[in-house]
């Protein structure tokens, strides 16, 4: 059992080394130490049986289907890294299946909602308080581009191309790609650059776009409760930045974007995750009949 450990210390360095995200990296961390423990109270080796009966039993005392899936997912790719290494003989995670996880559909801001909220932040930030600004530039940038929060929140001044509208993100596993963005984005980026910026700013921040009252980096956390403020007074309700990026990317396919270009923006590594959103499309559109059509 200290061998194996050993191993998953290694493997968690490797993880690091690969630039896999840190919530990836601290989630298999977890369930690897859960894993590892589970081996050693009941005596088992790390073969398939033992993968699948740790599974069980986290089944049985009420893990959801999601929950599971993760786990199944960390046991595979230590099983693979174990097999790389010489440790295994053969790779039990190969045969180790997850749950069939239920696709439920994101939810959506309408344009009309989106609308409402750009336009008040707008006239928030004519007032030239710089928190106003920033506000209204950082949904914005969420809606024109449809990057992650946590993008927005790492981003530089070095990362923007202005005199071509186009942004540098850096995504998961340190991935980066360009994204553009419109007018109205850059009007917001120029006003906060130019009377916002300045009044937060002091040397500690560095390049830092977004800077709070107190001359540090905006995080996480306070940019997902200027959102999530925003569109508590819509129809939307209840939601987050994430709901802003479901929203972009519906509507960038309501109004005929590619595909594939949709998955570019959104920086998925396989187009099937970006197809989510195509059935989100659909049901916008069904639902617009049956309330529409006399006949629905």
């Amino acid at each position: 059992m200290e061998e194996l450990t050993v191993a998953a210390e290694r493997f968690m360095r490797s993880l690091q080394a690969r630039g896999t995200s840190p919530n990836t990296q601290k989630a298999y961390h977890s369930d690897l130490r859960d894993f590892l423990g589970f081996l050693s109270d009941r005596k088992l080796s790390l073969d398939l049986n033992a993968c699948r009966e740790w599974l069980f039993v986290l089944s049985d005392n009420g893990a959801t289907k999601s929950t599971m899936a993760r786990k199944a997912s960390a046991l595979r790719a230590f099983t693979a890294y174990l097999t790389e290494q010489g440790a295994l003989e053969t790779d039990p995670g190969l045969r180790l299946r997850s749950p069939k996880l239920e696709r439920n559909l994101p939810k959506v801001a309408s344009e009309l909602s989106v609308g409402e909220v750009l336009e008040r932040l707008e006239n928030l930030a004519s007032t030239d308080d710089p928190s106003a600004i920033r506000d209204w530039l950082v949904f914005e940038l969420l809606y024109a581009t449809g990057m992650r929060v946590s993008e927005l929140a790492g981003l530089n001044l070095a990362d923007f191309d202005f005199s071509r509208r186009l942004v540098l993100v850096t995504g998961k596993g340190d991935k980066q790609r360009m994204l553009p963005y419109g007018q109205k984005a850059q009007d917001a980026l120029e006003r906060w650059l130019q009377l916002g910026r300045k009044k937060f700013w002091i040397p500690k921040a560095g390049d830092a776009l977004l800077v709070s009252s107190r001359g540090s980096r905006v995080g996480v956390r306070q940019l997902y409760s200027v959102v999530a403020e925003q569109l508590a007074s819509t129809s939307t309700g209840q939601a987050g930045p994430h709901t802003l990026r479901h929203s972009a990317a519906t509507h960038l396919l309501d109004h005929g974007m590619d595909l594939r270009a949709v998955q570019e923006i959104l920086g998925h590594a396989s187009l099937g995750t970006t197809q989510i959103y195509t059935h989100v499309s659909v049901e916008r559109l069904k639902k617009s009949f049956e309330q529409a059509h006399p006949r629905a």
